[in-house]
């Protein structure tokens, strides 16, 4: 099982789109078996993929599940979710199981953020508050893939959540402000990564009591970056960047080998290709997907698909397969 956060320090950058896609077309044509986990308290993933009936049974029925309800009982009684009260909600459009989103996630910051000053003293109550997602995970052995949608913020569970993922992909919009949050990403994931794995390698075999079964330090890589919501615009028959993208889209590959490449895989080698591919702006496409609760790829004349729409439809499955590809070959060729 391989578990990846799909995260940036900068929002409206289309990262459930892209993550809900690419986890729909590794489910639906790959035939793999994959976990969504919404852990961004405006609950975006959870809207899209699941239908109107599917949405009210999760956040109006009593008692229904929410990664919430995972942070609860370490929160009430110092104890990690046991494996068979975990429930995930299958997305009939998208073909993945979904651990639900809840705005009540927002209230667990402070929680968690306490125990990180725990875990910088190395107590053993911040170290296993801060191992809650390794926790998941080791739960999760089932699935192929387990994807985080993950909220903008620099905050203590995107932290936790990082801390517990095999990678991460930076999803890019075609602003200058994407670029800048690249050195904040570097900067915090680095220095939580050193200050997490040195307090687990002090850990004595006692405070391990527990632990069995996850990973013992912080492995996470920086997967690639993807491009997205640039505009393009027709010369000569030929599909080219407006100017003013092209000119940020330059400036990514030393500032992504700078930030991300150095600071988090200790690649200063230059030879590896972190673009995973670029996804420019599909207009109406995009609406029509979370109307239908269905993956732009498979939309069809029954969600309002019509003329140059099918046209569209086939440039986005091939951008996604695209994606998925580079997937594949950097998570074998980034060590």
């Amino acid at each position: 099982m391989k578990a990846i956060a799909m995260f940036n320090n900068k929002g409206g950058v289309g990262k459930t789109t892209v993550l809900c896609n690419l986890a729909s077309w590794l489910s639906l044509n790959e035939h793999k078996k994959v976990l969504v986990i919404d852990a961004d308290p405006q609950c975006n993933t959870t809207t899209y993929v699941l239908d109107d009936d599917e949405f009210l049974n999760v956040y109006y029925e009593k008692n229904t599940f929410t990664l919430n309800d995972i942070i609860l009982p370490l929160k009430t009684r110092g104890a990690y979710i046991e494996k068979e009260k975990i429930e995930v909600v299958k997305s009939k459009g998208f073909g993945f199981d979904v651990v639900a989103g809840s705005p009540k996630l927002a209230s667990s910051e402070d929680f968690l953020s306490g125990d990180w000053k725990d875990i910088k003293a190395q107590e053993i109550r911040g170290i296993r508050s801060n191992m809650l997602f390794f926790d998941l995970l080791r739960k999760c052995d089932e699935y192929d893939f387990v994807f985080f949608d993950m909220g903008p913020s620099l905050g203590a569970i995107n932290r936790a959540i990082l801390l517990a993922c095999d990678y991460f992909i930076t999803p890019m919009s075609s602003d200058l402000f994407s670029i800048l949050a690249l050195e904040n990403i570097g900067l915090s994931l680095s220095e939580w990564k050193m200050t997490f794995n040195k307090v687990l390698a002090n850990l004595n075999s006692e405070d391990r009591e527990g632990l069995e079964g996850m990973k013992q330090e912080c492995t996470i890589k920086f997967l690639g970056y993807i491009y997205q919501q640039y505009i393009t615009k027709t010369s000569d028959g030929n599909k080219r960047i407006v100017n003013a993208y092209e000119t940020i889209l330059r400036q990514l590959p030393a500032k992504i080998k700078e930030n991300l490449a150095e600071k988090i895989n200790c690649d200063f080698s230059g030879k590896q290709n972190y673009e995973l591919g670029s996804v420019p702006n599909f207009y109406s496409l995009i609406p029509m997907s979370q109307s239908a609760h269905k993956p732009v790829f498979a939309l069809t004349n029954v969600d309002g698909v019509v003329g140059a729409h099918y046209q569209k439809v086939k440039e986005y499955s091939d951008i996604i397969d695209t994606i998925v590809n580079a997937i594949y070959n950097n998570m074998e060729g980034i060590l």
